[in-house]
């Protein structure tokens, strides 16, 4: 294997591994931006593999069934976070927590019923697209101009999100309530339905990372295949400031530091197993001592709001 051979293998796998965790991070950007602190994103990761999962497999090998499916389990996910937190004041964290717990095992209980070992390897998978011309550029051609169409959904939503979120109203609406609620709702800005919408566009985002990874990436479910990739992508979050572009960038680097202890492992080297598989998240760890008391989040993030009028409720 040459040079070139090996960094786009290695730099292909990177990008793979990265998406899970870009859609989730993504997901929890628009939630934390409104102020509504999201753990459960590995919920909701999770729910959305097994439903585009478990959806796939009864319509026939349809794969965007699966997608269209895991979207509305993803919102409504995000629908029942944003209930508990923003309606019911339902501490924050402990909100995400139940979700993640619930979800890791009501879809274990559930593969076991839609799944066996005959048929857990029989999922079909979204198709790559290779855009002719530029699939045919060195290194670069496979890595951005020959995959699905999830990847390239991802690589519009980065700039969109970031165009929406600092050069729009909308995205003044969606900062103002998540820095000074109190503010945005004296100025007229619905606090509780901006909340809702941004909860619900996250546990969508998030499932949708699901259903790449099962989908796009391995191609079958298992019990607990999000393995902690929500938790990663809210390190991500941290670690990007809370900005689209370097939120991504973030979850490039841990996808990047999977692939590359997969390759370590390959290569035979006399390097403990436990030690490599557990580099991204020391280095989710290190990124976040590195970033102590430096990454500002949203100010009013994981406050309940109070209004001061019922009348002004949904």
């Amino acid at each position: 294997m040459n040079i070139t051979t090996f960094l786009t293998d290695y730099l292909s796998a990177s990008l793979r591994l990265s998406i899970p965790l870009a859609f989730a991070a993504l997901g929890g950007l628009w939630s934390e931006r409104s102020g509504v602190l999201n753990i459960g994103l590995e919920g909701m990761l999770l729910t959305g593999a097994f439903v585009s999962a478990a959806a796939t497999f009864y319509a026939g090998g349809n794969v965007w069934v699966g997608v269209l499916l895991a979207l509305v389990a993803g919102a409504l996910a995000g629908l029942l976070h944003a209930f508990l937190c923003v309606t019911l004041r339902v501490d924050q964290l402990v909100s995400g927590l139940a979700i993640n717990l619930s979800v890791a095992g009501l879809t274990a209980f559930m593969s076991r019923l839609v799944f066996t070992s005959d048929t857990t390897q029989k999922l079909s998978g979204i198709r790559a697209i290779a855009i002719p011309g530029f699939s045919q550029i060195p290194i670069l051609g496979p890595l951005l101009f020959e995959q699905d169409l999830l990847v390239y959904l991802l690589l519009l939503l980065v700039p969109v999100s970031s165009y929406i979120l600092f050069q729009t109203s909308l995205g003044l609406t969606v900062r103002a309530v998540g820095e000074y609620p109190r503010a945005a709702d004296t100025a007229g800005i619905r606090v509780f339905r901006v909340r809702y919408a941004c909860a619900i566009i996250s546990g969508m985002l998030a499932a949708l990372g699901g259903a790449y990874l099962v989908l796009a990436h391995v191609r079958f479910f298992t019990e607990d295949i999000s393995a902690g990739k929500g938790f990663i992508a809210l390190a991500a979050l941290i670690f990007g400031r809370w900005h689209p572009v370097s939120t991504v960038l973030a979850c490039l680097l841990f996808g990047a530091s999977e692939a590359l202890q997969l390759r370590i492992q390959a290569f035979g080297l006399n390097i403990p197993y436990q030690f490599l598989v557990m580099l991204p998240y020391a280095i989710a760890l290190l990124a976040m001592v590195g970033l102590a008391g430096k990454s500002a989040p949203p100010a009013a993030l994981g406050v309940p709001y109070q209004q001061e009028s019922q009348s002004d409720g949904l």
